[in-house]
């Protein structure tokens, strides 16, 4: 690249950084929809847990069972009721598709029992990044992260822009570190629990909890003041959804996603009204909600489907 080049694409970028606006207005809360997630090993309660917290949400429970259907054990237990998909193959798009059909159902809550087989189960996302590396990078892993992660991403935002309450169960293992003792001599020292999930992912949610073989749970995080560090013993899970709901309803009605679709989908909007309507969908972060187009039935994320109609349009014109 020559130097005139170089002095081109520069005043290129700073002509377009200067077009940008920037605008802040006034922050007001809005109700909100819960994102929860309830790590733990095998045998530590969390299904049920979870069940009868998404259950205590909303009266439309959809569980998406990786599990061989271990959460269908407890349906009717104590009033629990629920819906089940049972997966065999755990592709990230699978979970985007089977979150748009429950969206498209009208579940107000959807719980996905474990999470942790869409990252190492069948076909889950290292399966795809080794099969990328092999297909198409000679082995390289590194090299096929360049296609398991956008896959990766898009189930991540579209698990957390689910129109309705989230609730995702993960398998948790124990870390170990060697460590030296006072006597010089290296011994493993236990570091903890994590997720079996992309390292850092359950910091995406507002509400995360560990579970122990005692049935002991245990609040890592929580953005709701009255959860902040709970501990209970062999909680009730329909309890603690009273208090995260008392916290959720607190504020002004949010953006309903349906009522975009029906707006992209008017006869009379326009490709200048699409557009306008991609950009207010983009600020209100609306963008990653997985739906099932109306006209096709085929999984999509609201930003995917507005983005369609707007080149139909203009292909029109």
């Amino acid at each position: 690249m020559s130097r005139l080049q170089g002095d081109s694409n520069r005043d290129n970028r700073s002509s377009t950084r200067s077009a940008e606006t920037f605008t802040f207005t006034p922050a007001s809360r809005e109700k909100l929809k819960a994102r929860i997630a309830i790590m733990g090993v095998s045998g530590s309660g969390k299904t049920w847990t979870g069940l009868r917290l998404a259950a205590a949400l909303s009266d439309r429970l959809a569980v998406i069972d990786t599990e061989r259907g271990a959460a269908r054990k407890y349906a009717g237990l104590r009033g629990v009721e629920f819906d089940v998909l049972q997966l065999q193959s755990f592709h990230p798009q699978t979970l985007v598709g089977a979150l748009a059909a429950a969206a498209d159902a009208g579940y107000g809550a959807v719980m996905v029992d474990s999470w942790s087989h869409f990252w190492s189960g069948t076909d889950g996302t290292l399966e795809q990044v080794e099969r990328a590396a092999k297909k198409g990078y000679g082995g390289n892993t590194f090299a096929g992260w360049s296609e398991g992660t956008p896959l990766q991403n898009s189930m991540v935002d579209a698990l957390l822009s689910y129109p309705g309450h989230v609730l995702a169960t993960m398998r948790a293992h124990t870390e170990w570190s060697l460590e030296r003792n006072d006597r010089g001599q290296l011994e493993p020292k236990r570091l903890g629990t994590r997720p079996e999930q992309r390292r850092g992912v359950e910091y995406e949610f507002d509400v995360v909890a560990q579970m122990d073989t005692e049935n002991r749970l245990t609040v890592i995080k929580s953005r709701c003041p009255s959860l902040h560090n709970l501990k209970v013993e062999r909680p009730d899970g329909a309890q603690i959804a009273r208090t995260l709901l008392d916290w959720l309803n607190d504020g002004a009605a949010g953006a309903d996603p349906a009522s975009y679709i029906d707006r992209a989908t008017a006869g009379s909007a326009s490709a200048d009204d699409l557009d306008r309507l991609a950009s207010e969908i983009a600020s209100r972060g609306l963008g990653a909600t997985p739906m099932l187009a109306p006209d096709t039935g085929a999984a999509t994320t609201l930003d995917e489907f507005i983005g369609a109609r707007l080149i139909g349009l203009r292909a029109q014109q």
